[in-house]
């Protein structure tokens, strides 16, 4: 399985940025996936995920209302769009793959990872 997230970058506060996550390896269309991210000097966190049909989606509170999740199934990608960014959204965003189909926010049900974009927020 590879994961390869990108879209990153610096961004004043309240811009918007859209990642994205090319997924191979995997079957698409009955695996869920999530975006997760890890700021300097904290653990890595939940932020969105999305079943494989699209009918569910969860969001992690800080992010509800801001953040959207999608997947293209025909082009095996994941996005998160970020709206109204905020200083405290700067972290690295990691894209990955649940072992089943229920988008959890469990970091556990997750085993595979891609590698992490940057988002930077300034005041």
């Amino acid at each position: 399985v590879q994961l390869q997230a990108s879209g990153g970058g610096s961004v004043q506060a309240g811009g918007s940025l859209r990642l994205s996550c090319a997924a191979s390896g995997l079957t698409f269309s009955s695996t869920a996936m999530g975006w997760f991210r890890q700021a300097p000097g904290k653990e890595r966190e939940f932020v969105a995920a999305l079943s494989p049909g699209g009918g569910i989606r969860n969001y992690a509170e800080t992010v509800k209302g801001r953040f959207t999740i999608s997947r293209d199934s025909a082009r095996k990608m994941v996005y998160l769009q970020m709206n109204s960014l905020k200083p405290e959204d700067t972290a690295d965003y990691y894209c990955a793959a649940a072992r089943t189909y229920y988008p959890s926010v469990r970091e556990d049900d997750y085993d595979s990872w891609g590698q992490g974009t940057l988002v930077t927020v300034s005041s």
